[in-house]
């Protein structure tokens, strides 16, 4: 193989720029992190020259023993992070520190917002670690081989934490990575070794790996000689956490623990901790997450806990070991029972990993349920999070379809405002006597749903409605018809029937009017042609002149305009109009003997029931200009 030997000197992608700059200005209230993200990269490292290792022991080069190590040149002014992991060739060095390869890189930056704190969560969530070292250096040098290569394949990669940095080719003996910071005047601390070993104590006692230093000399002989054979020892505990027991297991080594392992800067909301043991064994460390990471919704990217198999690490986010509403979840499952070499292909049909699935997702779900039962504020601030992702859960889950309904939350008409929200089981609880359905309505924004005219008969009458205004709403009602034997209804579909609840004799007046007014809603059914599938009088209205209500089983309005924004077809359904005879714009309109301004009339009456239910008009300037005609006709007849 020839070996690309040049040194050149390259910028910075502008990504990468702007989160340099960010890093250092967010973090600096925390310097010690560098030292854990450096610890924790290390670590990374060394856990996947193991899993390839499987199938290739010569990656280990006659050293399979593997270690991170942190030493310091008080006279240079350096401290270096170095394993003996997979480590880099030269174009993994610039596609991996010069640019930030992700496809969602972007939206990331899209979502960084100048507030410090967020941010600085921001960038833990996106796993830029290597770069905190900046905030404690003012040059940074990697120098790095990839396990499996030759000598002659080494890499120097430096930089400044300005616009660019430069690659070169050596020689490196051993594989893996150094990374040797220069510190800056003022950072001199971290040469101090006790300093650097209470740091390491505190973020990396978990780290299954032993980190080593050199063993710190008690006079000068003792120096002497280890300058000439330095003595290392391991200065964390080099233990799996999840191995150990629980009730020896502090909050603040859980917290460290989550944070090595989602590259999150904050602490976690809850975690389960679990060893089974039977027919299948396996260890769980599954955590719940203070906040949604910045690309939940992102598709392309994979979401889901590490899988390791009697401690080997065999591979990063598996999503088949939670179902996908689930993906935010974070955490370690490690099997007795699995082969080494497991695939992702194997993971597709293996019962065990289905097993382990299926008891995950209990555990997740009991330990949602505990926390909305015994701590409803933090649940709160739970759903705030990650509540749209849980209504993905009925379609995707059906064996836990009414568990996952229970733990979801919904504004009411009940509520004061739209931070109120209540369960379904509160909601069933307040229901009238004789009500035996769940009402809802969808919408395309909060007050689109609290103020639809669809409402009207159900505050009159004090029945409480679900207002659902996420887009996931529409998949969730498609999947959750009923909830502990109640049947969801839309208030926007269909004839409307109150069952019990219903008043006999306005019903029956309704009728009546009907019968005597059906001339007005022949007229109308005219005016309006294909726009209306029928005109019929409104049982639902109590202050509106007019509603739009499609079919029992048809799409409603506001899923075919959701289809439509993501650019998919919807089909085509004509709406039933709903007049309300006891308006005085419907009485006004009956009155009118002008087939042309009645025909007006009709539509301006039909496109601002489409406005009030959050539509679109289909011919907005034709709308505006029956308005300007109606307004012009009112204010000559004023004179």
């Amino acid at each position: 193989m020839t070996v690309d030997t040049h040194k050149e000197t390259l910028e910075f992608k502008a990504e990468v720029s702007q989160v340099l700059d960010l890093v250092i200005r967010s973090l600096y209230s925390n310097k010690e992190i560098f030292l854990r993200e450096l610890v924790s990269n290390a670590s990374d490292a060394s856990e996947k020259l193991r899993f390839e290792a499987l199938t290739d022991d010569g990656l280990f080069e006659d050293d399979p023993n593997l270690r991170i190590r942190v030493t310091v040149d008080p006279e240079a002014g350096t401290l270096t992070v170095s394993d003996n992991g997979i480590g880099m060739a030269r174009q993994e060095v610039v596609d991996t520190i010069g640019s930030i390869a992700s496809s969602g890189t972007r939206r990331f930056l899209e979502n960084l917002s100048g507030d410090r704190a967020k941010d600085s969560q921001l960038i833990g969530q996106f796993g830029v670690g290597f770069y905190s070292a900046f905030i404690v250096a003012d040059k940074v040098t990697l120098i790095t081989r990839r396990a499996g290569l030759g000598a002659e394949h080494g890499v120097r990669w430096e930089s400044d934490g300005g616009g660019n940095f430069s690659v070169e080719t050596l020689t490196k003996t051993g594989r893996g990575t150094d990374v040797i910071l220069h510190l800056k005047e003022d950072e001199k601390e971290f040469l101090d070794g006790w300093r650097l070993r209470s740091i390491i104590g505190k973020f990396s006692d978990h780290i299954a790996l032993p980190v080593e230093m050199r063993k710190e000399p008690l006079g000068d002989e003792d120096k002497e000689k280890a300058d000439e054979a330095p003595e290392w020892e391991q200065v964390n505990r080099g233990t799996a956490l999840w191995m150990r027991n629980k009730a020896e297991i502090s909050a603040e080594e859980y917290a460290d623990f989550y944070k090595h392992v989602s590259h999150d800067f904050d602490e976690p909301l809850a975690h389960v901790h679990n060893r089974v043991e039977g027919t299948n064994e396996y260890t769980t460390l599954l955590f719940i997450p203070k906040r949604a990471p910045w690309d939940l919704w992102d598709r392309e990217q994979r979401h889901g806990v590490k899988l390791y198999v009697r401690r080997v690490f065999i591979m990063d986010e598996v999503d088949k070991l939670l179902p996908h509403y689930l993906r935010f979840v974070k955490g370690v499952v490690d099997a007795d029972d699995l082969p080494l070499n497991v695939s992702r292909e194997l993971l597709q049909h293996n019962r065990k990993i289905d097993t382990i699935r299926q008891a995950n997702t209990k555990r997740i779900l009991g330990l949602l349920e505990t926390m909305a039962k015994d701590e409803p504020e933090k649940y709160a601030e739970f759903w705030r999070e990650f509540g749209r992702v849980i209504k993905e859960g009925p379609a995707e889950d059906f064996a836990n379809r009414e568990r996952v309904a229970g733990l979801m939350r919904f504004s009411t008409t009940h509520g004061e405002g739209e931070e109120q929200t209540e369960s379904l089981d509160a909601y069933i609880e307040r229901m009238k006597e004789g009500q035996d359905k769940i009402y809802y309505i969808t919408a395309d924004t909060p007050a689109a749903a609290r103020y639809s005219p669809h409402l009207e008969v159900f505050r009159k009458k004090g029945i409480e409605v679900l207002l659902l205004s996420d887009r996931v709403d529409e998949w969730l009602v498609s999947h959750l018809s009923e909830y502990k034997g109640k049947h969801l209804q839309s208030v926007a579909k269909g004839k409307l029937d109150l069952g019990e609840l219903a008043d006999k004799e306005e019903q029956e007046k309704t009728e009546q009017a009907a019968a005597e007014h059906g001339q007005l809603l022949e007229r109308l059914k005219k005016a309006l042609g294909d726009r209306v599938n029928e005109v019929r009088a409104s049982t639902r209205l109590v202050d509106s002149p007019a509603c739009l209500v499609v079919g029992d089983y048809d799409m409603s309005a506001n899923l075919a305009r959701v289809l439509k924004a993501v650019g998919q077809s919807a089909p085509e359904s004509r709406p039933t109009l709903e007049v309300n005879l006891d308006h005085l714009l419907v009485k006004r309109l009956e009155s009118e003997s002008d087939e042309e301004r009645f025909g007006d009339l009709a539509s301006i009456l039909f496109d601002q029931a489409m406005l009030a239910e959050g539509g679109q008009v289909e011919d907005p300037a034709a709308f505006v200009g029956r308005l300007n005609k109606l307004m012009l006709t009112m204010l000559m007849a004023g004179r």
